[in-house]
This record gives structure tokens, sequence and C-alpha cells, in this order.
């Protein structure tokens, strides 16, 4: 009996420290386990573990944990033509939602902590200025402050006005709803 219960098992890739959303992978990163597998559990098998190594994590790993194959991808994060932009959000302006990579976002321009909308703003009822973007990772609250950074994918042309944005506190981060609309 325990011979046939070793024979269902199957050689599998396991992730042996915590990755990070983006970091590439490394040999060190990824061990191999003998688990029984179910079909329905898509899996690396370990004799693929070089397959993985160099590409990049898609999602965030967990030490202990199966590798699957749509956890990695061979593309960066940040695409051609977009432009990474850091933004620090205090606590009250962290939404209650988790961020998640792929997230879609809206980067909205306000006016500045304590400054009024300007009276032709405010007669004409114009509409904030915004800029797309895709969450590509966030930070946990740091210690003390709470401050939670949010790494965001932007066109390279708006990469520039939403650091100002940043720059000056006159930027909010607005959740898109997931289906785009």
């Amino acid at each position: 009996m325990l011979l046939l219960q070793v024979g269902d098992r199957t050689p599998v890739v396991t992730v042996v420290r915590d990755v990070q959303v983006g970091q590439v992978l490394t040999e060190q990163d990824l061990g191999e386990a003998s688990v029984a597998l179910d079909p329905a559990v898509k899996a690396v098998r370990a004799d693929d573990l070089k397959s993985v190594v160099g590409k990049r994590a898609a999602v965030e790993l967990k030490l202990g944990s199966l590798l699957s194959p749509s956890q990695v991808t061979k593309d960066s994060l940040v695409k051609p033509g977009e432009q990474l932009v850091p933004i620090g959000l205090k606590p009250d302006q962290v939404p209650a939602t988790a961020l998640v990579p792929g997230q879609r976002v809206q980067l909205v321009q306000v006016p500045a902590q304590g400054a009024a909308a300007t009276t032709e703003e405010a007669a004409d009822g114009a509409v904030p200025k915004t800029i797309a973007g895709r969450v590509v990772k966030a930070s946990t609250a740091a210690p003390g402050t709470g401050v939670v950074v949010v790494d965001v994918a932007t066109s390279a042309k708006d990469g520039p006005t939403a650091a100002a944005w940043v720059s000056s506190g006159t930027l909010r981060l607005v959740l898109d709803a997931p289906d785009g609309r």
C-alpha cells in the first residue's frame, strides 16, 4: 500500500522564500517537493524548474506554496511606453479595498490642501484632470506613519505630470471598476 501511495506523487516546484511582485526568480527562491497532485491543480513540475528561473513573479509568492505557471511572467510589469510613478498614500487616502497588481486606477489632480478651486473652475464646473494608470505594486503600511507606497504605471507622456502632482500633494488615487467602466 505504501509503495502505491509513493507512486502517485508528482515532483513539483515550491517557493522556499517570499518573493515580491516583479522580482526576478532565482534558483535560491525555489525548491522541489513531491506531492499527490490533483489533475485540477496546475503546478510547475520539478523538471521545468529551470524554465521559470529568470522570469518575474507576476504575483506575490509566499514561502511554502506550490508554484503555478500563471504566477510567473517573462514580461516586465512596466510595459514599453510606460513609466512607473511611486505614490505615497496616508492612512486616510488608502482605499479599504486591497490594491493588487494589474488593478486599473485613475490619478486625479485635486486642489492643494487648504486651497479652493479658482472661481473660473468653480463657475464652469470643470472636471478634474485625470491620468489612467495601473497598479504594479502596493507596499504594506509603514510602521509609525501608516503610509502606503503604490507603484503606478502610466503612459510615458503622463508620468512626469503625475510625479509633479505627487510632489505638490495634489494627487489622489481612485480605483476603477473591475470591468473598466
